[in-house]
């Protein structure tokens, strides 16, 4: 893949564009010139849709609910003012984010999973005549059933339909004779007709055979992508797009958090309970951490104090906290000499004067804590055992438990940490938990609700 070529304010990819469908199959990158604003605003938006299936498919929503979603995530992100532009904001998007998730086996298959499966509910929502022409641009070399072989099995074809509530077969042309090892999952579930060898697929059953091709293809220039980064995109880029491309795969998509001004301050008397009722798992982890052992290492106090100036600790009250737990182990005078500095640092207040945000879950969970840290995400990080323990002093019921441990065995930690509110809020949470401060925010909010409800 050639990427961005090096101009002041626009970049171009080299190839042709010739689809023969809505859906590109993005065998070779566009020739366009493409804004550098655009190459990320792109990627951006097409990454909210790619993060969207992850979430739906981690909380195992079905095929119909999972096309409406594709559908509804994609008229929501990938439009553009211009209707003629959306085709190449379609490519371009792809292009970057292959260039963002070719560089680790981790990112590949996530990004091979997620696209697989928009490719899946797009082609889905396509007609017939769009399914042909994807499968001759594919080169997929199944043959449509005679008229004299359908007329044989009508009958046999007419029953597989009906017993899977499919339109009974009226005519020939509408079938493709493949060979049963291609479709597993159509054999699986019984919904084909097998003989000799060959399952018999109907044109709205196509999918199942299309879609795996369409992965090959990209599996196979995701890993060539790779190579041509390593070896030289990489550093031809490197003051102009590489930083981009490297971000893009940690970035946090949502508000920053700066501030919580929704709930005003927290202050130092209301602390403690606070933390109790609406700190996410991660962050009560390092308060606790704090009040049990008066400190924290460097990951933890960056973690812990981006937090809590998110949720409106002022730099006052946040030097008092701190210096209350510090000091009962290394003393007033240490503290004011090696801690307090690194506190108004990260309100704006010393340095480059920089007004730090909060971490977001995909920095968090992306973190490596060493021996002895207490920062990252427990549901990545803790044992099974410490995970149980932990939720069950939250208050989470052993049976929520299990559930939130299954996901964080599936390794999705954000979608666990959801469950968790979800047990203890009594409360959906269908965005999903993307910022220990969102999970603050709403926790608040519900709390509040209630309060007023009651009153």
């Amino acid at each position: 893949m050639e990427v961005v070529r090096s101009q002041k304010q626009a970049s171009s990819f080299a190839a042709s564009s010739d689809n023969v469908s809505t859906i590109p199959l993005y065998r070779t990158p566009p020739t366009l010139e493409v804004r550098l604003e655009d190459f990320e605003r792109f990627a951006v938006d097409r990454l909210l849709v790619l993060r969207g299936i992850s979430d739906a498919l981690a909380r195992g929503k079905k095929p119909d609910e999972m096309e409406k979603l594709v559908s509804d995530l994609w008229k929501a992100n990938m439009r553009h003012p211009q209707a003629s532009e959306v085709i190449n904001k379609d490519i371009i998007s792809h292009y970057v984010l292959r260039l963002v998730y070719c560089r680790t086996e981790e990112l590949r298959k996530w990004f091979l999973s997620m696209e697989t499966t928009l490719f899946r509910y797009r082609f889905r929502l396509e007609g017939s005549h769009v399914h042909k022409a994807l499968m001759t641009e594919l080169g997929i070399p199944y043959k449509v059933v005679t008229n004299e072989e359908f007329m044989g099995l009508k009958d046999k074809l007419a029953l597989v339909a009906r017993s899977v509530n499919q339109p009974v077969p009226t005519s020939n042309g509408s079938y493709y004779k493949v060979p049963f090892e291609e479709v597993p999952e159509l054999v699986a579930t019984r919904r084909v007709f097998i003989q000799k060898g060959y399952a018999y697929v109907a044109l709205n059953q196509v999918v199942s055979f299309v879609v795996p091709h369409f992965r090959s293809e990209l599996s196979k220039a995701l890993v060539i992508t790779n190579r041509k980064w390593t070896s030289m995109i990489r550093e031809q880029e490197k003051d102009r797009l590489t930083p981009i491309v490297e971000a893009l795969s940690t970035s946090y998509l949502g508000p920053d958090y700066g501030q919580d001004k929704a709930h005003g301050e927290i202050s130092l008397k209301d602390i403690d309970q606070v933390a109790r009722a609406s700190f996410p798992l991660c962050m009560q982890h390092l308060f606790n951490t704090l009040k049990e052992d008066h400190h924290l290492k460097h990951g933890g106090r960056m973690q812990l104090g981006l937090f809590l100036k998110g949720v409106g600790l002022t730099l006052d009250d946040a030097l008092a906290f701190w210096k209350a737990e510090f000091s009962q182990k290394v003393g007033t005078e240490r503290f004011d000499k090696e801690y307090a500095y690194g506190i108004r640092h990260n309100y704006g207040k010393e340095g480059k004067r920089t007004d730090y945000t909060p971490y977001s879950c995909q920095k968090i969970i992306l973190s490596t804590p060493g021996v002895g840290d207490h920062h990252g995400c427990p549901y990545r990080h803790f044992s099974e055992e410490n995970l149980r323990a932990a939720l069950s002093k939250m208050g989470v019921s052993s049976h929520a438990s299990d559930d939130v441990i299954n996901k964080a065995k599936s390794r999705h930690y954000q979608l666990a940490c959801t469950l968790t509110f979800e047990a203890l809020h009594g409360a959906s949470c269908d965005a999903g938990i993307n910022h220990p401060n969102q999970y603050f925010s709403d926790s608040q909010k519900i709390l509040n609700e209630k309060k007023l409800s009651t009153a």
